[in-house]
């Protein structure tokens, strides 16, 4: 898997909206969905969604493709641990932290 990589950032592939998530709701290994650099970059050039659509799904023809429709690109620095979460299928960032859980 390619990852886009600049400047010491990771893009990372996210759908904020709610009704189905990008990469957790994805079928199999979510990372490929999550980092896909192609698909990065042309949301990154402005290319239409359509096109972006029929892209995916050249790409992953048996992949569900929720979240495409607001599917936007954010940057994680390179080596940084986090997790995508989702609710509703609204997906967001949580990073990696000194957070100490409880155990009952």
């Amino acid at each position: 898997m390619q990852k886009l990589i600049k400047d010491g950032k990771v893009a990372v592939l996210i759908s904020p909206g709610f009704g189905a998530g990008w990469s957790t709701w994805a079928i199999g290994d979510p990372d490929e969905l999550l980092f896909d650099a192609e698909i990065a970059q042309a949301l990154l050039d402005g290319v239409d969604y359509g096109d972006i659509e029929l892209l995916a799904k050249s790409k992953y023809p048996d992949q569900y493709l929720g979240g495409l429709d607001d599917l936007e690109v954010q940057w994680v620095d390179q080596g940084t641990e986090f997790i995508v979460e989702e609710y509703d299928g609204s997906e967001s960032i949580r990073y990696k932290d000194g957070t100490i859980w409880s155990v009952a």
